[in-house]
């Protein structure tokens, strides 16, 4: 539990997170056998359940540090169920600003609005703030009702509590107060006070004389038999105290029968009884203080979730509508309210207090700290068993859109290869069986079986078994390898099993199947040790450094807010007219794409346009221009740079030497500008985009770069002029792959990146790259490579150096449309580089760097590319209608691909003869 507002939680108290103790173990109960002996499989038991339940815990925690978490999301993770309806209806207002913003910025057009906020807007024509503050002042008023109706409740309940716990106090010390030494020992020890519904329990026995409070009897059975169990736990506990060293025992037989002897004969069986009541009205109080501990705890969060609901929403105003609302009406409205006063908070804090002192006074010995960790343990149990389901909502938001085209829930038997079909909590456990008729009759089969995932499957099998059973080639090595590449290329291609999972079968087949060769003469195969070490060895290089050290920049500028703040402030640079706008954005996808990733810049730049969007009509040409021009700019940017897509790294492994950063920029960047100025032409010619639209000017984001932003800025921009001029520092560095350490060492070494960031890396990418180098030294090595590529060649002989580059270009092109761009390369890369070293001219580095842009110039289909997956996936918020149909996409992606492919075979072509070391 947190004592004050969380800084990191923009003041929300998070329910059952203790964020002062996160690494502190959670304490068990103490669970006992018949023999009263402690029950050592329940302990362990409940230390691994806790275990679980603090890496859960740990997860959304990081979540909530690391501002991850929207803040709608948090809501629904803090509310309390009951009161689910009584929170600020935080999603509402924010549909409403998109609504408003439309309004204002459609004025003289149909505004869109539904049937709901027609009415509100129509009262306040032409006056945002009016329509806005008045919907502010519902909530307002519903949260500060309901307030004023729990606020006495439990208050109520608190004080009967109090009076409760000191009659209970006093009836103890009534019973015990016979003077005894001995029960003097046993009034320290006996007794350690629990929730009860009454304020006397010992009224019947004529022990004290304080008159009982208005909760009665019955409300105590009635307690008492929710749950037996815990009740047997609470009798163990009500024998604990605080002594020296602060240890808790607990009272022994010997005690106990001393006790029972220090009165007369004739009233052992009351004093019996009496205690056994004490015991049972101590564990009632208990309850009492931890059901209500809990209750003032969620009323507090309750007050500071609403106000920080109203903080973030009017900051959202603001921004979206360029206003200035959220000053006045949080000084003249919510802070004004009884209810958000720092009074209410002190209240409830002080009545926190009570119930830990006295949790303390009756449980713990008088140690407060110890019962404010007993009371939080409870705390957080109550509240991870009653919302269970939103754990594990929560937990898993952020990893569903990294699945995508990564094979990770194409699965036999995952079952979750179709979202929209996967099983949910209350849905009918669904038949993993099915009833086909055969030529033999009716049989029952797994559901698997019947998937086209599990008959690509058994193809790849059934192909890779022929080939090594049937030979073609003359060595056995080489037989294998041939059945090795053909069938990983297989499985990449049809996404049969997971793509990194397949190529971690690389470095398993070519060890088992004895492929690779010694590197000198005369190429004798390498046993199994001496495989694994030389295959192992080729999965780790520089390049995969490089990778490393590409996503710790892209984790950096996208965490620390920089690449979106510059994205932002070019695009608010690029006016009102949609051509400029559509061209503007194109670009910075692109820029954005050489530095974050191909993957993460669409998602960046969807992010930036959403105002542009929201405000055109539904179905706008300048839409889908927009939404195309997106994607189809970050499949290019994905040539601009070594680091921008895997694919580039793989080609990088294959040119010897591999060309410096200079030389790429050389060649790359005029052929990535001039491919999509010819496809914004293309674009404004099929779509037309600026006919009857009104572009939103996009505003800057108005905050300072601060000292941490500029130290990612200096740091990269070192790190990438460093890679620029590899060439002439190699006496120094050696390989590019040393130079990507620094950003790791500076930004993990100074805590701007920590080791979640290192764990959110897409390390799927990185074993695929490395799988994919593997199968490449493994060709090579087995000879296979020299074989294909010299019966490859006499069919080139008559064609030149450009005929051999469009050949293999074209061939690329197709293939990479139905694969991914790096499955393309992984496959195709490392033939081109030997067919290219027998050329009558030898030019193995420039077919490659054609061949390597030409991958990224395929993006003919939705599902070529994560740009193109994300672009096709995109919706309307507002009716959930998809932006763009397939038939959208092939109609432009097609013309797209090909224009790119002849800016690469021409343009491209030049400058790759023209650039030295090509």
């Amino acid at each position: 539990m947190v004592d004050s507002p969380a800084a990191e939680t923009g003041g929300i108290e998070l329910i059952a997170l203790d964020i002062k103790t996160p690494k502190e173990k959670l304490k068990p109960t103490q669970p006992r056998n018949q023999t009263g002996q402690l029950d050592t499989l329940q302990v362990y038991k409940q230390l691994r359940e806790q275990d679980k339940e603090e890496k859960r815990l740990g997860k959304l925690l990081r979540l909530f540090g690391n501002g991850e978490m929207k803040f709608s999301h948090s809501v629904q993770f803090n509310a309390v169920p009951d009161w689910s309806s009584q929170y600020i209806a935080y999603s509402n207002l924010k549909k409403l600003i998109y609504t408003l913003e439309k309004e204002v910025n459609q004025q003289g057009q149909s505004t869109g609005a539904d049937a709901e906020s027609s009415p509100l807007l129509d009262n306040h024509k032409g006056d945002p703030d009016g329509a806005f503050a008045q919907a502010l002042d519902h909530e307002l008023e519903k949260i500060v009702k309901f307030y004023q109706l729990k606020e006495p409740e439990i208050f109520k309940e608190t004080e009967d509590l109090m009076k409760d716990e000191e009659a209970f106090e006093a009836d103890h010390e009534a019973l015990l107060g016979d003077g005894d030494s001995g029960n003097q020992v046993n009034r320290r020890t006996s007794v350690g006070g629990y929730r009860a519904r009454q304020s006397s329990i010992f009224k019947d026995w004529g022990f004290g004389g304080r008159k009982s409070t208005s909760v009665s009897r019955p409300n105590l059975e009635r307690i008492d038999s929710d749950d037996s169990d815990d009740d047997a736990d609470e009798q163990t506990g009500l024998r604990r105290t605080k002594t020296s060293g602060s240890n808790v025992s607990t009272t022994s037989p010997e005690q106990s029968n001393k006790l029972r002897r220090s009165t007369t004969g004739g009233f052992n069986d009351i004093e019996s009884s009496q205690l056994s009541m004490a015991n049972e009205s101590g564990a009632t109080l208990k309850k009492r203080m931890i059901s209500l501990y809990v209750s003032l705890c969620e009323l507090r969060s309750y007050v500071q979730l609403n106000k920080t609901g109203f903080s973030k929403v009017l900051k959202k105003y603001d921004k979206t509508l360029d206003r200035k609302l959220k000053q006045k009406y949080i000084s003249e409205k919510v802070d004004i309210t009884d209810t958000f006063k720092q009074e209410t908070t002190d209240k409830i804090n002080d009545r926190v207090a009570q119930i830990e002192q006295s949790y303390a006074n009756l449980n713990t010995g008088g140690d407060v700290e110890t019962a404010k960790r007993e009371l939080r343990l409870d705390l957080r149990e109550h509240v991870v068993w009653e919302r269970n389901t939103v754990w594990r909502e929560m937990i898993g938001i952020e990893r569903k859109a990294q699945a995508a085209n990564l094979g990770i829930r194409r699965t036999i038997l995952g079952g979750e290869g179709d979202a929209n079909k996967r099983h949910r909590q209350g849905d009918e456990e669904s038949e993993h069986t099915k009833e086909v008729d055969t030529p033999v009759g009716r049989i029952r089969l797994p559901r698997f079986m019947l998937t086209s995932t599990f008959y690509a499957l058994v193809i790849c099998c059934v192909v890779f078994v022929c080939l090594l059973s049937y030979p073609i080639m003359n060595q056995r090595e080489q037989q294998n390898c041939l059945a090795l590449v053909v069938f990983v290329s297989l499985l990449w291609a049809t996404e049969a099993i997971p793509l990194f999972v397949t190529s971690l079968l690389v470095p398993f087949l070519v060890v088992i199947l004895r492929v690779v060769r010694t590197d000198a003469r005369p190429h004798d195969r390498l046993d199994s040790k001496q495989a694994a070490s030389y295959i192992f060895s080729a999965m780790w290089t520089p390049v995969i450094m490089l990778l490393l050290g590409g996503f710790t920049i892209a984790a950096a500028l996208s965490k620390h807010n920089i690449a979106k703040m510059m994205a932002t402030f070019v695009l608010s640079k690029a006016g009102t007219r949609p051509r400029n706008v559509l061209l503007t954005t194109m670009f910075v996808s692109m820029f954005s794409s050489m530095w974050i990733s191909n993957v993460a810049a669409p998602v960046l730049c969807y992010s930036i346009i959403q105002s542009i969007l929201r405000n055109l009509p539904p179905q706008s040409a300048m839409t889908k221009s927009l939404i195309l021009g997106i994607a189809l700019a970050a499949n290019i940017g994905g040539a601009a740079s070594p680091i921008a897509s895997p694919q580039n790294l793989i080609a990088l492994e294959n040119m010897s030497p591999s060309p410096g950063w200079g030389i790429w920029f050389f060649i790359a960047l005029p052929v990535c500008i001039t491919s999509i100025l010819l496809i914004w032409i293309l674009l404004l010619l099929t779509l037309h985009p600026g006919r009857g639209t009104t572009i939103v000017p996009i505003r800057p984001i108005k905050e300072r770069f601060t000292g941490t932003q500029w130290f990612i800025v200096a740091v990269t921009a070192l790190t990438i002029g460093l890679w620029c001029i590899n060439q002439s520092i190699e006496g120094i560095f050696g390989d590019m792959g040393v130079v990507a350490i620094l950003p790791l060492l500076l930004f993990f070494g100074t805590g701007i990146l920590t080791k979640e960031d290192f764990n959110n890396f897409l390390w799927t990418i990185i074993i695929l790259a490395s799988g994919g180098l593997a199968l490449g030294r493994a060709v090579s090595s087995s000879g296979l490579l020299s074989t294909i590529a010299s019966r490859i060649t006499p069919l080139t002989a008559d064609l030149s150096l450009y005929g051999v580059v469009a050949v293999f270009c074209a061939l690329i092109l197709v293939v990479a449309s139905f694969v991914s761009h790096t499955v393309a390369a992984l496959i195709i890369l490392p033939l081109v580089r030997e067919v290219g070293g027998n050329l009558a001219e030898p030019r193995p580095n420039l077919l490659v760097m054609a061949s390597v842009l030409t991958c990224s110039a395929a993006m003919a289909l939705p599902t070529t590319g994560f740009p193109n997956m994300t672009a096709v996936m995109m919706e309307d918020p507002m009716t959930g209608v998809r932006y763009l149909r397939v038939r959208d996409f092939i109609t432009r992606g097609v013309p797209a691909s090909v224009i790119t492919f002849a800016v690469i075979v021409t343009l491209g072509f030049g400058l790759m003869r023209a650039a030295p070391g090509l």
